[in-house]
Parts: structure tokens; sequence; C-alpha cells
């Protein structure tokens, strides 16, 4: 009996020592545990509420950008609210079904930090359905791809000549596949994977594929993407799958550039973030899995929980490590901090980068041919960085990074706009950049695409030059905060606005009275905006080139070299046309100069030409020749075809002299993964006479020059039948007041009477005018005049340029001198020199034209720019705002009436006519 009770009395003592232990051990965690229950119950009341938003996130919202998801998210809440549905503060998806150990580890596998990935990402976890990814810029394919590495992914394109059997394959063997760029419409052969049409045969699942029923393994996944930016999907595809919209996002793009910029400025920092990133994910999965372990092995003792050793063993083992987790954790978070503060140092230059991305990437909406992808963007921001100039002074190197890199961007992107749209290409980036910055209004901004709608209709003060449009503009515009005294102060100056109207430069004239200090320079464009509009472009090219640079403004001459410099053998080169214009010339002679001209093979495609070409390009690619296909946009059905080829160019098999150039015209079939990676350039004429000189002087050689026997008058010539080419091409412009018929004048047109004038005064002893203006004027360009009027101004402006007279250094070809001739002992840097002194903007005189002939032609080139920015505004409105369709209707508006009182004389129709052109036509056939 005695040692029964000392045998129990020892038991309970060791009882006491385990149960110590065991409550010491559980104690930290009580405090935790104890929130946690409360946490739990408090979900689980509201939980009917939470899991109704997340269910319908998954379900609704995936197509939708992040402001859209936003309005719908808030307005299921106020639902929820009116109906006494119980949900806790903020039912977010990502709260509701969002893991933090899990979307780290789809963070450190590429998937974007911003709230709008993240919550891709759940949807994609949670979706019933294969999910569909539009992903332009290729985010989701990225994370795919390195999420899915290890389980076996197999990657293949509906253009692949298996991807069936790779399907196949991928569901017998339980694999995730990726289906990627897709495009619009998919093989009805995947109609039972996408329904997953699964059935039970001899007791196993099993599915239909074509005529084969193959096994369906469990395991299997289902990943497509596309890389259309605004794809049109019917609604069977959307029934079947889940469409989420990875976009890429303002936040998202930002991180991602910081990361870019710290690891190429300070790559210790960022190598060091990143191990954090990891080894924080990592110890904060041991925690879980510590927690986890010590829950499984409680719930899981049978009998007394203090006789079971190997649990209190557990414990202090897991307590112990908890204990060396936590504090790595603490000091790996602080840590993290500490290299975060110093990132931040550089997120100006991952906020100007962003700007500039979504600047080119909304450039998509203006024409289908401007894409470009995040690769070419980032290839664009990591060589600006490395150019740019260094500096001590952190301050100072981050402006030179900004500077070098929204320069070469907008030179980059430059080269593969239309001369429409380059002007309004620089004046966006300015104003985004403005605008990030705080220094234009919103309200302003919407004035200036659109104008304004007015309360109350008041008497027009000044009838006789002040039309009823632009007063109705100067009401509208003093309803802005800032322009409120705007009317009235207008009133009592009208003398001096009337100056700043009659004015030929009225973008430069003061305002009077208190406007001209109080205004800012893109205020004053609103002014303008309201009393001659046909200015308001020039206005535009002063205020990029203050607030930007110069540099902005001028023309940008692009040729084959620098284009092929960018390039290399899996790049193909694209030219995108204008209509009447073929570089086929110009690049058959960049053959020449570059000893490729006997391994160029050209083909015209067209209908059948699809096998032909296709051999053509496999037999170059091996043997490193150039091929050139002409005309892309008259094969649509083939280009699928073409883009497979071009994606299977392997890197490390293409000989690298091998290169794909093309040509097409603008076309929504041309394929996007083309043109995004491919380096493009347009092909048209240079707008204005300035750089239409520089294009024709920057493709002569300083050889060549000099290489006529009659070197002075062959320069002088040559300098007269430069001006005479672009004041052609310049005078489409002007519409009936240039010519009665638009023609397209082409750069074969001047080289042809280059060579001719080159060829007469080496076989003449004089020079033959007769016979040069012959041969020019009814031949080379008077071969496309179909109008007798036309024809006979072509020859009497091409007197003005071929004569005796332009040989005299001292000769000017209009009245103000400013186009005049230069000394002939001149090189080709001191024509150069010349030309890059003449206004960026045409003087209507050198066209024999007068003042108000550019009238008309201006006002449609503003209200035409901004119609184009309009077309780039977010399309959704809210409160206090415009939508796209608002702004549309209003800036309608503003092209009735718009024409200003003429200075000089009025024709038939109201057309204002020119006062000192040739007079080579009647009025009436002006106007007809």
């Amino acid at each position: 009996k005695k040692e029964e009770l000392e045998l129990k009395c020892e038991q309970c003592e060791q009882r006491l020592g385990r149960a110590g232990k065991l409550i010491n051990g559980l104690s930290d965690e009580k405090v935790r545990w104890q929130e946690t229950v409360e946490n739990l119950q408090y979900m689980l009341n509201n939980i009917s509420g939470d899991v109704l938003v997340a269910a319908g996130f998954v379900a609704y919202l995936g197509p939708f950008t992040g402001q859209y998801r936003t309005v719908l998210y808030d307005s299921w809440v106020k639902q929820l609210r009116s109906h006494n549905v119980p949900h806790t503060s903020e039912p977010t998806l990502i709260g509701t079904l969002g893991n933090p150990v899990k979307i780290r580890s789809w963070q450190i596998a590429g998937l974007p930090n911003d709230t709008l990935s993240v919550e891709n990402g759940v949807i994609n976890q949670f979706s019933q359905r294969w999910t569909h990814f539009i992903d332009p810029q290729s985010q989701a394919n990225k994370w795919i791809k390195n999420m899915e590495k290890d389980n076996g992914l197999d990657v293949f394109k509906l253009s692949d000549r298996d991807f069936l059997r790779s399907m196949e394959n991928a569901i017998r063997f339980g694999k995730p596949c990726l289906l990627e760029n897709v495009g619009e419409e998919l093989d009805p052969a995947l109609e039972p994977v996408l329904l997953k049409q699964t059935y039970k045969q001899q007791g196993n699942t099993v599915l239909k594929l074509g005529d084969t029923v193959i096994p369906y393994h469990e395991d299997f996944r289902m990943y497509i993407t596309t890389k259309l930016p605004n794809p049109h999907y019917t609604p069977e595809i959307s029934t079947k799958l889940t469409l989420i919209n990875f976009t890429l996002s303002p936040s998202g793009l930002e991180d991602q550039l910081l990361g870019q910029v710290v690891a190429e400025e300070r790559p210790d920092l960022e190598e060091a973030k990143n191990q954090l990133i990891i080894s924080n994910a990592k110890m904060r999965q041991e925690l879980k899995d510590i927690e986890d372990q010590i829950l499984y092995r409680l719930s899981s003792s049978e009998g007394n929980p203090v006789d079971d050793m190997e649990l209190i063993k557990v414990l202090e083992a897991s307590k112990m490590k908890a204990a060396e987790i936590q504090a790595k954790v603490r000091i790996a978070e602080q840590t993290e901090k500490d290299i975060d503060l110093t990132r931040m140092e550089y997120i100006p230059v991952a906020v100007r980068t962003q700007i500039l991305f979504f600047c080119v990437s909304d450039l998509a909406n203006v024409d289908p041919m401007y894409q470009y992808s995040l690769e070419w963007f980032l290839n664009i921001f990591l060589s600006g960085i490395a150019n740019s100039e260094r500096a001590d002074n952190l301050k100072k190197r981050i402006s030179n990074i900004n500077r070098y890199l929204t320069y070469s961007l907008y030179s980059n992107v430059c080269r593969s706009l239309f001369e429409k749209h380059k002007l309004m290409f620089a004046f966006l980036l300015c104003v985004r950049i403005m605008m990030n910055e705080g220094k234009i209004n919103q309200s302003e901004w919407r004035y200036l695409l659109s104008g304004g709608s007015i309360q109350i209709m008041t008497e027009n003060p000044a009838p006789d030059w002040l039309s009823d449009r632009a007063w109705r503009d100067i009401l509208a515009l003093s309803n802005l905060p800032t322009f409120s005294s705007f009317s009235s102060d207008f009133v009592k100056h009208l003398s001096e606005f009337r100056v700043i109207f009659d004015s030929l430069e009225p973008h430069r004239e003061a305002l009077p009275g208190i406007w001209d200090q109080y205004l800012d320079q893109f205020q004053k464009l609103l002014v303008l905006r309201c009393l001659r509009g046909d200015k308001v472009t020039n206005a535009m090219q002063d205020f990029v080139a203050t607030n930007l640079e110069p540099r902005f403004i001028e023309p940008q001459t692009a040729n084959l070299s620098v284009v092929f410099k960018d390039s290399n053998s899996t790049t193909p080169l694209i030219f995108v046309l204008s209509p009447g214009t073929d570089p086929a010339a110009d690049l058959y002679k960049f053959a020449e100069e570059m000893k490729f001209s006997k391994k160029l093979s050209a083909i015209s495609l067209g209908q059948g030409q699809g096998p032909r070409a296709e051999a053509m390009m496999r037999s170059s690619i091996e043997r490193g020749k150039w091929v050139f296909f002409q005309n892309c946009h008259l094969a649509p059905s083939w280009m699928p075809a073409l883009e497979r080829l071009i994606e299977h160019i392997n890197p490390d098999k293409v000989h690298r002299d091998f290169r794909l150039w093309l040509t097409s015209l603008p076309s929504n079939k041309f394929p996007v993964s083309i043109l995004q990676n491919g380096s493009k350039m347009t092909i048209e004429p240079p707008r204005g006479v300035k750089a239409n000189l520089l294009k024709s002087y920057s493709s002569l050689g300083e050889d060549f020059l000099n290489s006529c026997h009659k070197v002075m008058e062959f320069k002088s010539l040559l300098l007269s039948l430069c001006l005479f080419h672009g004041n052609a091409l310049e005078r489409r412009k002007f519409g009936p007041l240039g010519f009665n018929i638009p023609y397209e004048f082409t750069d074969g047109d001047l080289r042809i009477c280059i060579s001719q004038l080159k060829m007469f005064l080496d076989e003449y002893d004089d020079i033959p005018y007769k016979v040069l203006k012959y041969t020019a004027g009814e031949i080379n360009y008077g071969g496309r005049v179909t109008d007798d009027w036309d024809r006979r101004c072509i020859m009497n402006i091409l007197e003005d340029f071929y004569n005796p007279d332009v040989l005299s250094p001292e000769h000017s070809y209009s009245a103000s001198g400013i186009y005049h001739q230069i000394p002939p002992t001149y090189d080709l840097h001191g024509y150069l020199s010349y030309i890059k002194s003449l206004p960026l903007n045409d003087m209507p005189e050198i066209f024999g034209l007068h003042d108000n002939a550019n009238i008309t032609f201006a006002q449609n080139e503003t209200f035409a720019l901004l119609g184009t920015i309009i077309q780039l505004q977010p399309k959704s409105s809210s409160a206090g705002s415009q939508g796209q369709e608002e702004v549309q209707s209003a800036a309608a508006g503003d092209h009735r009436d718009t024409a200003r009182p003429a200075q000089g004389t009025q024709g038939a129709g109201g057309d204002v006519l020119s006062a000192g052109a040739d007079g080579c036509q009647p009025v009436q056939q002006y106007c007809a």
C-alpha cells in the first residue's frame, strides 16, 4: 500500500512538472490563440457577407480593371449594408480568401505586388473554370511559367502543329499546361477540355479529345493567355472560361521599375532585399508549420496530455525554434525597412518611367501599329540608366536619369510614329509629367480638350471681330475657378485683346491686365484656344520646349542604319507605310552599303505567296541572308503563319546575319506580338519644309555634293530643287489653295530629278534650264498630276526654283528673306546648319501664299490633335468629371463655326484665299 502511494505521489510530482512545462510551453501561444479565436468568431459571424463578396469577385470581376472593380465592390458593400447582411468592416477578396504565405510565394515567382495582381492570383486559385488571362505585357505568362516550373509545365500555342497531342499528354499525366498568345477565337477541338466534359469509363475518369478517349488526371491544370490588349470575346467563350484582366497597373509597374533601378544603381541593396523576401517567406512558413504541428499533437494526443512525453518534447523544441525564428524575423523586418528607406530615394525614377510607359502603351488606341512590349520598354529603361550622366549627388543623378530616359524613349518611339502624332505624343508626355507633379488642374485639362458649357449666354461685346463661338468659349472658360473674372475683364480690355487676336504670333503676346502674370503657361493655352485656335499647336510647341526641352519639338530624322543598329537576327524590322510610299529603293541602297545586295531576297505578299515566302525565310535563316516581305497588309490570312515562323526562330541556331524586313500599311490584322517586339519605322514625307530639307540632305554624302563637274552650280541648284520638293509636298496641307487634287509626291521623284540635274550639268556646257524644268515639271513631278491647272501651278512654282537668279548667294526664295540661297562654298555640314536655322513651322510666303492661308489648316490641325488626345482619356466617368464620350461630344461642337474673320480677301463659298499666290488658277476653280 505504501509503495503504491509513493508511486502515485511520484507520478503526481512528475505530472505536475510536465504540466508546468506544458503550460509554460503553451503560455506564449495562449494570447495569440485567444486573439485568433476571437478573430475567427468575428469572421464566422460575418462569413455570409464576406463570402458573398468574395464569390462575386471570383465569378464576375476578373475581366475588369482595378478602377471598375472598386466601383462595383463599393456598390456591393452598400447593398450588404442596406439589406443588413452581416459582414466585416472591409470584406475584401484578399482578406477573405487570400493566404499571406501563398501570396508571398506567388510574388517570389514573379506576380506583381499591387492589389490588382494579387486579386488576379486569388481569382485564378479559386475559379471553378480554367482561367484566360488578358495579358498584353506577358506578366501573367511569366508568373505562371515560374510558379509551375517545378511541376513540369507544358507551354504551347494554337499555331503549333501538334498542340492537341501536347494537350493530350498534359491531361493524361496530370501536368499543368499553358496555351499562350491566343487570339479572339479558340479551336473548337478544345471544347471538351474547356467545359471539363469528363465521364466514367470502367471506373476511371476519362475525357474525349477529338476522336481519342484519354484518362483524365485530377492534377491537370490549364492556363490560357492572350497578348491582345483589348480583345472582343463572344459570350460563349466568357461562359466557358474565367477571364482575368492582367493588364499592367501603374503601382505594379512602379514597384518593378524601382527594383530594376535599384538593382542597377545599388545592386548590393536589391540583392539583400530579394534575399530577405525569400528568407522571410521561408521563416514565416516554418512558424506556420510549427504551429500546425503543435495543434496536431494536441488534437491527436490520447489519454492525459501530461503523460505524452513526445508532445512535451515537441513543444519545448518548437518553442525554442519559434523564439529563434521570431527573433530573426524581427531583425529581418527591421533590415527590410532600412533597405526600403534607401530604395525610396529612387522612387522619382520609377514614377517618371511608369508615366512614360503608360503614355507609350496608350498609343495603341490611336493606331493599331503603335504596339510596344514591356520587354522593349525595359531595354530602353536599362539603357537609359547605364548611359545617363553620372553624378556625386543622388538628387542630380536621379535628375540625369529622368532627363536622359525621357528623351531616349521619345526619340525611339518617334521614329515609329506618323508625323501628325509626334507633337501630340510630346505634348502628352509633358502634360502627364506635370500632372503627376500637381502643376496642371484636371478641370483645366478637360477644358483644353473639349471646351465647356455655359449657364447664361450674354451678348457678344465685339461681333465685328469676335465670333460667337469664341465668345461662348470665353464664357465657358469663366466657369473655371481660376478664370472666374475673365469674361468681365475681357470686356474691359477689348482693344488689347483685339491686338492679340490680329497678331501673327498671338501665342507669344502678353495678356492684358493681371492675366499675363496671374496665369501659367498651360493656362494661357486655354485663353488662346478661345481666341485663336489656329495657333494652339504653335503654343503647344513652345509649352513642350519650355517644360521639357527644345529638342522634343525638333524634326526627328530616322534612317535605316539607326533601326538596323538596334535590331538582331530574331527581331523583325517593320516599315509602317503611308499611302504612296515605298521604302524598297532605300533598303536596296542600304543593302548595297552593307555589302548585302546579293544576299537580299524580296517578295511582294499576296494571294498564294505564303508557301514561297515561308521557304525563302527558312532558307535565309540558315544562310544568313536578308528577307524583304512587302505589303503584309495584303496577306492577312498568312500573318498567323508569319507570327509562328518568327516565334520559332531559335536565337542559338539562327545565323547572326539574318534579318527580316517587313512593310505594311496600318492594319489591325497585323500580329501584335510582331509589332511589340519588332523595330518599327514609319515611312512618310517629313512634316514641313525644314524637315523635308533635313531628310533630303541627310541622305546625301559630302562626296556626292562635290561629284559634279560644275560643283558650285550643282550645289546651288540642288538646294533649289530640294526646296521645290518640300514646297510641292507641303502645299497639300492648304487643301484647294495648294492643289485642286492632293498628290503623293515621293522621295523617288526627288532622287530622279537630282540624278538628272547632275547628268545634265556634266553633259552641257551651259545650264539647260529649259530641259531641267521640262523633265522635273512635266515628267517626274508632272507625271503624277492629272489636273491641268495643277500642272500649270507646278510649272510656275518650278520657275521660281530653276532659273539663273538662284545661283546668286544673295538670292531669296521668299519676301522676308528667311528662305535664301547660301554660298556654294559651304560643305554638307554648312548646309545642314543652315537648314536647322530655318523656322520649325512653315511661313506661307515660301509657298507664295498669304498668312491667312494657314488659318483653316491650322485650326483643323489643332482640333484633330485634341481629338486624338481625347481617344487616350479614361473611358469611365465619375461625379465631377467627364468620360471619353462626354469629352468627345463637347469637342464635336468645337468644330462648328471655327473660322475667324479673314484678314485677306474671301472668295466664293467663304474660303480664305491667297493674296500672294502665283495666280495659277481662278477663284472658282480653287473653291470647286
